[in-house]
């Protein structure tokens, strides 16, 4: 086989290998409870403030993984295996345990875990990518969050059927299966990192020096970062909850979390071939605009149509807001982005983690998560235009 053939074979090898990562880390282990709290309600194992409880504990793993990436000297491929096993291991003890307790060690553990995998699993295949020259294929690693959350909405529902124990336990032997195809693939490149024969590393490029407009930019980054974590996981929580309480004994509830997960995918791809040249902030205020319609819609339209157009214009944006957010950070620190990364990362993952504990008790004294639901949309229509303010103001200052 040629070398560019062999380059292609380990591009596709890798790409795909991280789209599986992605989908176990992201789609089960840490948005499997979307679909299955509906089950875990019914069987009247929780209420629905315990859940946003749970789900906040999720997220707040989540945002310690996320800050503890940059403390760990551990070799990636390690990570990677390591965490997809740990989160094999917690989707079956979701199912063995029944405590609220070790129910919340493990949802926040699953939490860490996704967060660990998805930094580490998005360093080495992009590293894979940029070794066998294809960079473009970095949109098919991040299909996978939507892929793994399009299946645990399929199979977590059928599965829950025979109660949320065995859909819980179910979709960790899944995750088992697909952890057994792809792990010898983190092996690739590792002689070559030995030996020495890997690709030279591109020139890095001095440091960007901030100015104080960037300064003021890289604020408002990490502030309107935030109004998306916050804004979007209200719906990406409770979406099979909040449909089955406004279309009750309809079956389509069940579907419209696949839907939003399977909306993901070609929103990263889409999101992905964006011009470099596109300012990063109208591409923000653009998608937070789609994610706000998208919620809106479930209060405004509560039907079938409804619920299924705003799943897809939430889902469409959703991975691609995390690129446009990660591009303009480069924009601002150059090589030296990882920090302003770090701190919007943070920010993203408070609004995540005080989404749930504001949206769950209100709904439960109130019986409706409409008002949640228009205060989460408020919050991402106020992000739109404040990032295409700020991008005006900074038109109006290099017209100066």
């Amino acid at each position: 086989m040629s070398e560019i053939g062999r380059d292609r074979r380990g591009a596709w090898r890798a790409a795909l290998a991280c789209m599986v990562t992605l989908s176990v880390a992201m789609g089960l282990g840490r948005f499997a409870f979307t679909p299955m709290l509906p089950i875990m309600l019914h069987e009247g194992k929780l209420e629905l403030a315990a859940g946003g409880v749970l789900a906040s504990l999720n997220y707040l793993g989540y945002f310690l993984g996320a800050v503890s990436c940059a403390a760990i000297g551990i070799k990636a491929s390690s990570m990677v295996r390591g965490g997809l096993v740990a989160t094999a291991a917690l989707l079956v003890g979701m199912g063995l345990l029944h405590s609220f307790t070790s129910w919340g060690a493990l949802r926040t553990a699953a939490g860490v875990m996704s967060a660990w995998v998805f930094v580490f699993a998005s360093g080495w295949g992009l590293r894979r990518l940029a070794e066998t020259n294809a960079p473009t294929l970095a949109g098919v690693i991040y299909t996978g969050p939507g892929i793994g959350i399009a299946m645990t909405g399929l199979l977590g529902g059928a599965l829950g059927r025979w109660g949320s124990d065995a859909g819980w336990i179910g979709l960790g032997i899944l995750a088992v299966v697909l952890i057994a195809v792809i792990w010898r693939v983190f092996d690739d490149g590792e002689h070559a990192h030995a030996t020495g024969g890997a690709a030279a590393p591109a020139p890095v490029a001095a440091p960007r020096v901030a100015g104080p407009a960037d300064r003021s930019d890289a604020i408002w980054l990490v502030a309107l970062y935030g109004l998306a974590g916050f804004g979007y996981i209200i719906t990406a929580t409770f979406l099979p909850v909040i449909a089955r309480q406004a279309l009750p004994g309809s079956s389509w509830p069940d579907f419209f979390w696949p839907l939003f997960g399977l909306a993901i995918i070609p929103g990263a791809l889409i999101g992905a071939r964006a011009p470099t040249h596109w300012d990063n902030r109208l591409l923000l205020a653009f998608a937070y605009a789609l994610q706000a319609l998208g919620v809106v819609l479930s209060v405004a339209w509560p039907s079938i149509a409804g619920f299924a157009l705003g799943s897809l214009l939430l889902g469409m944006p959703f991975t691609a807001i995390t690129l446009f957010a990660m591009r303009d950070a480069r924009r601002l620190r150059g090589n030296a982005a990882a920090g302003l990364i770090g701190y919007a990362t943070a920010s993203y993952g408070v609004g995540q983690i005080v989404g749930p504990l504001f949206a769950a008790p209100l709904a439960q004294r109130t019986g409706s998560f409409q008002l949640p639901l228009l205060v989460a949309a408020a919050a991402l229509a106020l992000g739109a235009v404040l990032f295409a303010l700020v991008w005006f103001k900074s038109r109006g200052a290099a017209g100066q």
